[in-house]
Protein backbone atom coordinates (compact mmCIF):
# COMPACT_ATOMS: atom_id res chain seq x y z
CA UNK A 1 0.00 0.00 0.00
CA UNK A 2 1.07 3.48 -1.08
CA UNK A 3 1.85 5.03 2.04
CA UNK A 4 3.62 8.71 2.93
CA UNK A 5 2.69 12.20 5.10
CA UNK A 6 0.71 13.17 2.21
CA UNK A 7 -1.34 10.12 2.16
CA UNK A 8 -4.15 11.85 4.31
CA UNK A 9 -4.17 15.07 1.61
CA UNK A 10 -7.49 15.19 0.55
CA UNK A 11 -9.38 17.45 -2.32
CA UNK A 12 -11.56 19.63 -0.07
CA UNK A 13 -13.82 21.13 -3.28
CA UNK A 14 -15.10 17.80 -3.87
CA UNK A 15 -15.09 16.46 0.08
CA UNK A 16 -16.90 19.34 0.53
CA UNK A 17 -19.36 18.50 -1.86
CA UNK A 18 -19.82 15.09 -1.17
CA UNK A 19 -20.29 15.90 2.43
CA UNK A 20 -22.65 18.78 1.77
CA UNK A 21 -24.87 16.00 -1.02
CA UNK A 22 -24.85 13.03 2.23
CA UNK A 23 -26.23 16.11 4.37
CA UNK A 24 -28.84 17.15 2.22
CA UNK A 25 -30.04 13.43 1.40
CA UNK A 26 -30.11 12.54 5.39
CA UNK A 27 -32.10 15.82 5.93
CA UNK A 28 -34.28 16.29 3.15
CA UNK A 29 -34.92 12.66 1.96
CA UNK A 30 -33.91 9.80 4.33
CA UNK A 31 -35.45 12.06 7.61
CA UNK A 32 -37.66 14.57 5.94
CA UNK A 33 -36.74 17.35 8.51
CA UNK A 34 -36.57 20.95 7.37
CA UNK A 35 -32.75 21.66 8.79
CA UNK A 36 -29.41 21.34 10.93
CA UNK A 37 -29.02 21.97 14.63
CA UNK A 38 -25.43 22.05 15.73
CA UNK A 39 -23.97 22.77 18.87
CA UNK A 40 -21.37 25.44 18.73
CA UNK A 41 -18.64 24.57 20.76
CA UNK A 42 -15.85 27.35 19.29
CA UNK A 43 -13.91 24.35 18.21
CA UNK A 44 -12.94 23.18 14.90
CA UNK A 45 -15.12 20.25 14.28
CA UNK A 46 -18.77 22.14 15.13
CA UNK A 47 -17.20 25.12 13.10
CA UNK A 48 -16.84 22.38 10.11
CA UNK A 49 -20.07 20.86 10.30
CA UNK A 50 -21.68 24.17 10.35
CA UNK A 51 -20.26 25.39 7.49
CA UNK A 52 -20.79 22.02 5.66
CA UNK A 53 -24.69 22.55 6.91
CA UNK A 54 -24.85 25.94 5.32
CA UNK A 55 -23.28 25.02 1.73
CA UNK A 56 -25.39 21.97 1.72
CA UNK A 57 -29.14 23.52 3.08
CA UNK A 58 -28.88 27.08 3.63
CA UNK A 59 -27.88 29.44 6.39
CA UNK A 60 -31.61 29.93 7.59
CA UNK A 61 -31.72 26.07 7.89
CA UNK A 62 -28.90 25.80 10.51
CA UNK A 63 -29.59 26.72 14.28
CA UNK A 64 -26.39 26.69 16.57
CA UNK A 65 -26.24 26.34 19.91
CA UNK A 66 -23.76 27.79 22.08
CA UNK A 67 -24.12 26.04 25.28
CA UNK A 68 -21.41 27.36 27.76
CA UNK A 69 -21.34 26.58 31.19
CA UNK A 70 -19.25 28.14 34.44
CA UNK A 71 -16.26 25.73 33.71
CA UNK A 72 -15.98 26.40 29.96
CA UNK A 73 -13.31 28.01 28.44
CA UNK A 74 -13.35 32.08 28.18
CA UNK A 75 -13.17 32.10 24.65
CA UNK A 76 -15.60 29.07 23.68
CA UNK A 77 -18.55 31.33 23.57
CA UNK A 78 -17.14 34.78 21.62
CA UNK A 79 -15.31 32.40 18.86
CA UNK A 80 -18.73 30.39 18.49
CA UNK A 81 -20.75 33.62 17.80
CA UNK A 82 -18.20 34.88 15.28
CA UNK A 83 -18.16 31.34 13.41
CA UNK A 84 -22.03 31.96 13.83
CA UNK A 85 -21.98 35.11 12.63
CA UNK A 86 -19.38 34.54 9.67
CA UNK A 87 -21.82 31.97 8.40
CA UNK A 88 -25.21 34.02 8.59
CA UNK A 89 -26.86 31.42 10.72
CA UNK A 90 -29.10 31.75 13.59
CA UNK A 91 -27.79 31.37 17.73
CA UNK A 92 -29.48 30.32 20.30
CA UNK A 93 -27.14 30.99 23.90
CA UNK A 94 -27.96 28.24 26.93
CA UNK A 95 -26.23 28.46 29.87
CA UNK A 96 -25.96 25.59 30.89
CA UNK A 97 -24.39 26.21 34.65
CA UNK A 98 -27.93 25.82 36.58
CA UNK A 99 -28.93 23.22 34.73
CA UNK A 100 -25.72 21.40 35.83
CA UNK A 101 -25.92 22.90 39.69
CA UNK A 102 -29.04 21.21 39.53
CA UNK A 103 -28.00 17.85 38.61
CA UNK A 104 -24.83 18.25 41.67
CA UNK A 105 -22.42 18.33 38.36
CA UNK A 106 -20.11 20.46 40.77
CA UNK A 107 -21.14 19.27 44.04
CA UNK A 108 -20.11 15.42 42.81
CA UNK A 109 -16.70 16.40 41.72
CA UNK A 110 -15.86 18.66 44.70
CA UNK A 111 -16.56 16.16 46.78
CA UNK A 112 -13.98 13.60 45.21
CA UNK A 113 -10.91 16.27 44.09
CA UNK A 114 -11.25 17.21 48.33
CA UNK A 115 -10.83 14.21 49.36
CA UNK A 116 -7.53 13.98 47.22
CA UNK A 117 -6.56 18.12 47.43
CA UNK A 118 -7.65 19.41 51.32
CA UNK A 119 -7.72 22.94 50.35
CA UNK A 120 -9.26 22.67 46.91
CA UNK A 121 -11.21 25.19 46.59
CA UNK A 122 -14.03 25.50 43.72
CA UNK A 123 -14.85 28.69 42.92
CA UNK A 124 -11.17 30.13 42.52
CA UNK A 125 -8.90 26.76 41.59
CA UNK A 126 -8.72 24.91 38.45
CA UNK A 127 -8.46 21.34 37.71
CA UNK A 128 -7.86 19.46 34.82
CA UNK A 129 -7.27 15.40 34.20
CA UNK A 130 -4.63 14.33 32.15
CA UNK A 131 -2.63 10.80 30.71
CA UNK A 132 1.06 10.52 30.79
CA UNK A 133 2.82 12.75 28.11
CA UNK A 134 3.51 11.78 24.93
CA UNK A 135 3.80 7.68 23.98
CA UNK A 136 6.09 8.02 21.63
CA UNK A 137 8.95 9.10 23.94
CA UNK A 138 8.38 6.39 27.03
CA UNK A 139 6.11 3.75 28.13
CA UNK A 140 3.42 4.59 30.58
CA UNK A 141 0.29 3.23 31.71
CA UNK A 142 -2.96 4.89 30.62
CA UNK A 143 -3.07 6.26 34.31
CA UNK A 144 -4.89 9.62 35.06
CA UNK A 145 -3.72 11.94 37.39
CA UNK A 146 -5.80 15.00 38.37
CA UNK A 147 -4.23 18.38 38.85
CA UNK A 148 -5.45 21.04 40.79
CA UNK A 149 -3.83 25.03 39.83
CA UNK A 150 -4.06 27.53 42.29
CA UNK A 151 -4.04 31.21 41.88
CA UNK A 152 -0.80 31.89 42.20
CA UNK A 153 0.32 29.45 39.82
CA UNK A 154 1.13 26.90 41.83
CA UNK A 155 0.01 22.92 40.46
CA UNK A 156 -0.21 19.79 42.94
CA UNK A 157 -0.79 16.59 40.80
CA UNK A 158 -2.83 13.14 42.13
CA UNK A 159 -2.95 10.09 40.65
CA UNK A 160 -6.66 9.22 40.27
CA UNK A 161 -7.66 5.33 41.27
CA UNK A 162 -9.86 3.89 39.11
CA UNK A 163 -13.18 4.44 41.51
CA UNK A 164 -11.95 8.52 41.93
CA UNK A 165 -11.38 8.58 38.02
CA UNK A 166 -14.89 6.99 37.35
CA UNK A 167 -16.44 9.28 39.93
CA UNK A 168 -15.11 12.31 38.32
CA UNK A 169 -15.42 11.22 34.27
CA UNK A 170 -19.43 10.23 35.09
CA UNK A 171 -20.00 13.60 36.34
CA UNK A 172 -17.97 15.32 33.66
CA UNK A 173 -19.89 13.45 31.05
CA UNK A 174 -23.29 14.83 32.75
CA UNK A 175 -22.33 18.06 30.67
CA UNK A 176 -21.97 16.76 27.27
CA UNK A 177 -24.99 14.78 27.77
CA UNK A 178 -26.87 18.18 29.07
CA UNK A 179 -26.05 19.63 25.60
CA UNK A 180 -27.47 16.42 23.86
CA UNK A 181 -30.62 16.98 25.77
CA UNK A 182 -30.35 21.16 24.50
CA UNK A 183 -30.10 19.72 21.17
CA UNK A 184 -32.66 17.69 20.77
CA UNK A 185 -35.20 19.38 22.15
CA UNK A 186 -34.36 22.38 19.60
CA UNK A 187 -34.41 19.71 16.80
CA UNK A 188 -37.69 18.27 17.27
CA UNK A 189 -39.18 22.18 18.13
CA UNK A 190 -37.84 23.13 14.66
CA UNK A 191 -37.81 19.52 13.16
CA UNK A 192 -34.29 19.90 12.67
CA UNK A 193 -32.29 17.03 12.35
CA UNK A 194 -29.38 17.02 15.49
CA UNK A 195 -25.98 16.85 13.68
CA UNK A 196 -22.52 15.38 14.61
CA UNK A 197 -19.17 16.46 15.47
CA UNK A 198 -17.07 13.25 15.74
CA UNK A 199 -14.50 13.17 13.47
CA UNK A 200 -12.75 9.70 12.55
CA UNK A 201 -9.41 9.98 14.89
CA UNK A 202 -12.55 10.65 17.42
CA UNK A 203 -14.79 7.67 16.69
CA UNK A 204 -12.03 5.05 16.15
CA UNK A 205 -10.79 5.52 19.70
CA UNK A 206 -13.39 6.12 21.41
CA UNK A 207 -13.12 9.83 22.41
CA UNK A 208 -16.62 10.57 22.82
CA UNK A 209 -19.54 10.03 24.92
CA UNK A 210 -22.35 8.14 24.49
CA UNK A 211 -25.75 9.25 24.35
CA UNK A 212 -23.85 13.02 24.76
CA UNK A 213 -21.24 14.56 21.63
CA UNK A 214 -22.50 10.86 20.09
CA UNK A 215 -26.08 11.40 20.15
CA UNK A 216 -26.91 12.50 17.07
CA UNK A 217 -28.74 11.60 13.99
CA UNK A 218 -25.95 12.21 11.47
CA UNK A 219 -21.86 12.00 11.56
CA UNK A 220 -21.13 13.84 8.49
CA UNK A 221 -17.56 13.98 9.11
CA UNK A 222 -17.05 10.38 11.22
CA UNK A 223 -15.36 9.61 7.90
CA UNK A 224 -12.41 12.27 8.37
CA UNK A 225 -9.16 12.03 11.08
CA UNK A 226 -8.40 15.30 12.40
CA UNK A 227 -5.45 16.13 10.47
CA UNK A 228 -8.40 16.08 7.61
CA UNK A 229 -11.10 18.33 9.15
CA UNK A 230 -8.51 21.08 9.65
CA UNK A 231 -7.59 20.58 5.90
CA UNK A 232 -11.20 20.92 4.84
CA UNK A 233 -12.21 23.70 7.49
CA UNK A 234 -9.34 26.05 6.16
CA UNK A 235 -10.57 25.81 2.85
CA UNK A 236 -13.87 26.79 3.52
CA UNK A 237 -13.81 29.59 5.59
CA UNK A 238 -13.96 28.68 9.16
CA UNK A 239 -12.23 31.51 11.06
CA UNK A 240 -8.60 31.78 11.60
CA UNK A 241 -8.77 32.05 15.66
CA UNK A 242 -11.12 28.36 15.67
CA UNK A 243 -8.02 26.93 12.99
CA UNK A 244 -5.03 28.24 15.59
CA UNK A 245 -6.86 27.05 18.61
CA UNK A 246 -6.05 23.85 19.88
CA UNK A 247 -8.23 21.11 20.76
CA UNK A 248 -9.84 20.34 23.81
CA UNK A 249 -12.68 18.41 25.58
CA UNK A 250 -13.58 22.35 26.74
CA UNK A 251 -15.07 20.40 29.96
CA UNK A 252 -12.85 21.42 32.61
CA UNK A 253 -11.97 24.76 34.27
CA UNK A 254 -8.20 24.00 33.54
CA UNK A 255 -6.74 24.49 29.86
CA UNK A 256 -5.86 20.54 29.00
CA UNK A 257 -5.80 20.12 25.09
CA UNK A 258 -6.91 16.44 23.64
CA UNK A 259 -3.63 15.20 23.35
CA UNK A 260 -2.69 15.81 26.85
CA UNK A 261 -6.23 13.96 27.60
CA UNK A 262 -6.72 11.41 25.60
CA UNK A 263 -4.76 10.73 22.76
CA UNK A 264 -1.23 10.90 24.11
CA UNK A 265 0.78 12.32 20.82
CA UNK A 266 -0.04 15.30 18.09
CA UNK A 267 -2.39 14.58 15.69
CA UNK A 268 -0.22 15.14 12.75
CA UNK A 269 1.45 11.79 13.83
CA UNK A 270 -1.48 10.10 15.49
CA UNK A 271 -3.48 9.64 12.07
CA UNK A 272 -0.82 8.70 10.21
CA UNK A 273 -0.08 5.91 12.90
CA UNK A 274 -3.80 5.59 13.16
CA UNK A 275 -4.20 5.17 8.99
CA UNK A 276 -1.39 2.55 8.96
CA UNK A 277 -3.15 0.72 11.64
CA UNK A 278 -6.40 0.87 10.19
CA UNK A 279 -4.96 -0.46 6.82
CA UNK A 280 -2.01 -2.85 7.72
CA UNK A 281 0.91 -0.79 6.38
CA UNK A 282 3.87 -2.54 7.18
CA UNK A 283 6.44 -1.76 9.88
CA UNK A 284 9.18 -1.31 7.74
CA UNK A 285 7.21 1.51 5.70
CA UNK A 286 6.06 3.24 8.76
CA UNK A 287 9.59 3.22 10.11
CA UNK A 288 10.99 5.25 6.75
CA UNK A 289 7.98 7.51 6.52
CA UNK A 290 8.05 8.66 9.84
CA UNK A 291 11.39 7.67 11.24
CA UNK A 292 10.36 5.92 14.19
CA UNK A 293 11.48 2.64 16.01
CA UNK A 294 9.86 -0.37 16.02
CA UNK A 295 9.30 -0.05 19.38
CA UNK A 296 7.37 3.35 19.29
CA UNK A 297 5.55 1.99 16.67
CA UNK A 298 4.69 -0.87 18.56
CA UNK A 299 3.37 1.01 22.06
CA UNK A 300 1.13 3.69 19.68
CA UNK A 301 -0.62 0.26 17.82
CA UNK A 302 -1.23 -1.30 21.55
CA UNK A 303 -2.96 1.70 22.87
CA UNK A 304 -5.23 1.92 19.59
CA UNK A 305 -6.14 -1.57 19.96
CA UNK A 306 -6.69 -0.85 23.42
CA UNK A 307 -8.67 1.80 23.56
CA UNK A 308 -10.66 0.52 20.31
CA UNK A 309 -11.30 -3.01 22.16
CA UNK A 310 -12.17 -0.53 25.58
CA UNK A 311 -14.71 1.89 23.54
CA UNK A 312 -16.43 -1.09 21.16
CA UNK A 313 -19.80 -0.44 22.72
CA UNK A 314 -19.73 3.31 22.20
CA UNK A 315 -19.87 2.37 17.75
CA UNK A 316 -22.83 0.17 17.98
CA UNK A 317 -26.58 -0.15 18.89
CA UNK A 318 -27.14 -1.37 21.94
CA UNK A 319 -27.16 -5.33 22.18
CA UNK A 320 -30.28 -7.30 21.62
CA UNK A 321 -32.21 -10.21 21.32
CA UNK A 322 -33.98 -8.76 18.64
CA UNK A 323 -33.49 -10.74 15.33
Amino acid sequence: MDFSKKVLKIETEAEAERISRFIREQVLARYKRKGVVVGISGGVDSALMAALSVRALGAEKVLGLIMPEKESSPVSEPYGREQAQALGIQVEYIDLTPLLSALGVYEKKTRVIRRLCGDYEPDRDKTKISLPGNLLERAELNVFSLTVEKPDGTAHSFRLGPEDFRSIYAAQNIKTRMRMIQLYYHGEKNHYVVGGTTNRTEMEQGFFVKYGDGGVDIEPIAHLYKTQVLQLARSMGVIERILKRRPSPDTWSGEVGDEEFYFRMPFEILDLLLYAWNHGVAKDRIREVLGLRDEQIDRAFRDFESKSRATWHLRCVAPSLMS
